[in-house]
Formats: structure tokens, sequence, C-alpha cells
């Protein structure tokens, strides 16, 4: 099962397929007789896209505004996942029946490519989750605390779990682990597994020393098992697996701290609930 192709996550790969999908069903509607200019119709899907993409990620961040006004910077950090789709869709598609209000000549084409491209949309992105929850489960990969002893991943199942699969050489790794960490103070009863990918506990340790960060689960993933098992192929990559250890959603990339709020309500409401920012935590435990 893979969560992206190489490093895009597959969220993005569907949208690109339903674009595709809509320009080339726009196109094919758009014909016209011969000697007839053709009507471009692909650059008015492009818009759409941006503009639903535009306003799905403003509403999210005054959704969560007061999670981003801890991180100013991170609302311009759109990686993080944070875009409200009930908002984007109809904002996409106004935007289409805009543009076709003003040249009725797209209209049969955009009306076909629109309902094309949400159509493989729609069915693409079921068909992912239900994949990822129906074969998709805590791998029997055997970690290695940094203390010594080890873990089989597969038996922390019973709760929601989050691993995230991280390294110190991996800057977006180092910007988003405050924000675990805080997460994981704040949700004790949400289990938060720190997987590092093939780096020695010395290292490890003197980074985390130095970070002032105290984590539970640090864990040595020294030949990227997790990784394997679970078709992650970039850093950092969050997989969140709810208590029976099935996968419920995956990140690619780094996450602020409303992004992972909005991850955190896939085990529910409450879970997304935090407290405003606190210093750095002092001790390693």
């Amino acid at each position: 099962m893979m969560v992206g192709i190489g490093p895009v996550p597959m969220p993005v790969v569907l949208m690109l397929l339903a674009l595709f999908a809509a320009a080339v069903v726009g196109r094919v509607a758009a014909r016209r007789g011969a000697g007839k200019p053709r009507i471009a119709v692909a650059g008015t899907f492009l818009d759409m896209l941006l503009v639903g993409l535009l306003v799905g990620r403003v509403v999210f961040v005054l959704q969560w505004l007061p999670l981003y006004a801890a991180d100013p910077w991170s609302v311009l950090r759109p990686g993080d996942g944070g875009y409200a789709v009930w908002a984007a869709v109809p904002a996409g598609l106004a935007f289409g029946a805009w543009r076709a209000w003003r040249r009725p000549e797209l209209r049969r084409p955009l009306s076909w490519g629109a309902a094309s491209g949400l159509a493989v949309w729609a069915f693409l992105a079921g068909a992912l989750a239900l994949v990822q929850r129906s074969s998709v489960h805590l791998p029997e990969t055997v970690l290695t605390r940094p203390e010594g002893g080890t873990v089989r991943l597969a038996d922390m199942a019973g709760r929601p779990l989050v691993v995230n699969l991280w390294a110190t050489w991996c800057p977006p790794c180092r910007r988003e682990m405050p924000v675990l960490a805080q997460a994981q103070a704040e949700h004790p009863s949400v289990a938060f597994v720190f997987a590092n990918q093939g780096e020695d506990a010395r290292v490890i340790r003197e980074y985390l020393r130095k970070s002032g960060l105290a984590l539970d689960n640090v864990l040595l993933d020294p030949f990227s098992g997790v990784s394997e098992a679970t078709g992650a192929r970039g850093l950092p990559t969050t997989l969140f697996f709810d208590a029976d250890g099935r996968l419920v959603d995956v990140h690619m990339g780094e996450l602020t701290r409303a992004g992972l709020a909005r991850k955190l309500q896939r085990f529910g409401p409450a879970y997304a609930a935090t407290r405003g920012p606190h210093p750095p935590n002092e001790a390693i435990r």
C-alpha cells in the first residue's frame, strides 16, 4: 500500500488525476465543427482548482485561527493539509459558473468536465480510504529503544496511535517536532510513537538534548522497516491508526498545530481540542 508516489502524497496525486479527467472530458465536449476555432477549457479548470484551493485554505485558517495565531508563519505552510473541502469545492464551481456565464460557449464543456473531475476525485478518494482501512494495519516491525530493549509496533494497538517517521537531518521533521511533543502531552489517551529512520541512539539523544524536547516512545527503526511496511517514501510522514490498528489517515510533510488537530479529529472531536502554546519541556523522558 502506497501513501504517496515518490515524494508526492496521494491526495495530491488524486487531485491531479481529477484535474486531468476534467480537462480531457471538457476538451471532448468542446469539439466543434470543421473550420471553427477550438474552445480552450483546460486553463479554466486549472483556474477553478486554484480558486478552490485558495478559498479552502483561507476558510481552514479561519476555522483554526487560535492555533495559527500561536505560530502565524504556519499559515504559509499549505502542505500541512489544511483545506476546508466543503468550502473549496463550491468556490471552484462558482468560479467556473461565473466564467461560463461570461462565455456561453464554455457552458457545455465546463459542466461535463467539472462533473467528471468531481466524480473521479470522489471515487478515487473513497477507494483509497477503503483500501487503507481494510488492508493497512499496524506493521509487525520490531523497533529498538535508545536505552535498550525492543518493542513490536503491532503490540501497541488498543488505543489511537500516531506514528511519526522522522530523522534529525530532516528540517521539516525538526520544525514539526514541538507540535507533536505538545500534542503528546495534551492527549494521554493517544499513543505517539517517534520512529527514527536509520540513525543511531547517540545521534538521537544528542538532538533531543539540544532541542530540549521531552518525548515518550522515541524508537529506533534502523532499517526503515515501518516505511517499507506502509509504503512511506518521504520524511516526515505521520501515520494515524485507530484503536484496532487500522490506518485511518496519512500525512506526508510537515504538520502544523492546526493540521495535526484536524487529523486527530479522526479519533473523535474531543481529540482535536488543544490548550494554548506552552514553553518547551526541559527534561527528556
